[in-house]
């Protein structure tokens, strides 16, 4: 990778040091250029960790600081998202991101991980875990859904609105700076609030915010409404992997009703729901799930 592009990450990255000390890497899809973090040892079992829309790889920091004295941390940025490349003409589509995510842990050999997975995170990351079932050794949900729902926030399903969403996401930025409003119950840091916002900077770096929004699989006229329909079909062969559900009970979009579905699915899971935490459930009780998280890796 080439040197400019790695001090443009770094120099991208200076006013967030503080919150986000780790080494940017890249991977080369065709054209693409996809950022991931991969901390601590070599050898050391991989936590492999799946953001959503808006975020990025951001969002794991804390989990990344406390597990990477014993694990392999991995957390990538959705092409479109992050420090990773924003392609204007690009298939911003479920099925391309989980083809990322496939040829991402192809090029790292990675050959089982603990999947953590945090909104569209878990429709992505476990369409990867539906075409590698061998590799998952544990799941870990975070206020997500991999099945389908025609649920949806008010607030996000105004952003689908043809030629408002786009003024809404990509010309004012408000579905990025409501989810630093709304997203966690706790008031978050100025120094936070700019770590989420950075990378999505201007009309061209919003796109896949937009996009992500516009793929939302409402409707069976989708594209990406098959393309979870085969994923939720997948999910039943999880079931003997231990799997951790902590859950944000004050979550504006992904409510109880997604909790229930997990819980439906999947009877044996561990389950911590957290009354008072929002969406952004790491922000707003982080070192309870990280705790949680701590114990179901000794299984």
């Amino acid at each position: 990778m080439s040197g400019a592009l790695l001090a443009a990450a770094r120099e991208a990255l200076a006013p967030i040091r503080n919150l986000y000390p780790f080494e940017p890497r890249f991977h080369v899809h065709g054209d693409v250029v996809q950022h991931y973090l991969d901390e601590g040892p070599r050898d050391g079992e991989v936590l492999f960790c799946v953001h959503g829309n808006p975020t990025w790889s951001f969002y794991w920091r804390e989990l990344v600081r406390r597990a990477r004295e014993s694990y392999r941390v991995i957390a990538p940025d959705h092409v479109g998202c992050g420090l990773s490349d924003k392609p204007q003409d690009y298939p911003y589509t479920l099925e391309q991101h989980v083809q990322n995510l496939v040829a991402l842990v192809d090029a790292l050999e990675i050959e089982r991980c603990t999947l953590v997975l945090h909104d569209w995170g878990g429709a992505i990351g476990m369409g990867w875990a539906s075409r590698n079932e061998e590799a998952v050794r544990r799941l870990v949900i975070l206020n997500t859904a991999a099945f389908r729902s025609k649920r949806i926030a008010f607030s996000i399903g105004l952003c689908r609105i043809p030629g408002f969403g786009a003024l809404c996401i990509r010309g004012m930025n408000a579905f990025a700076r409501a989810a630093v409003i709304r997203a966690a119950k706790t008031r978050l840091p100025a120094d936070v609030i700019r770590g989420y916002l950075g990378p999505y900077d201007s009309w061209a770096h919003r796109i896949a915010n937009l996009r992500f929004v516009q793929d939302i699989p409402m409707h069976s006229g989708v594209p990406s409404w098959p393309v979870l329909a085969e994923i939720e079909d997948r999910l039943p062969r999880f079931r003997d992997r231990p799997m951790l559900i902590c859950w944000g009970g004050a979550d504006f979009c992904f409510d109880d009703s997604f909790l229930d579905g997990w819980k439906a699915r999947f009877p044996g899971a561990e389950v911590h729901r957290f009354a008072e935490a929002g969406h952004y459930v790491l922000e707003d009780a982080g070192p309870q799930v990280i705790e949680h998280m701590t114990c179901l890796l000794y299984t």
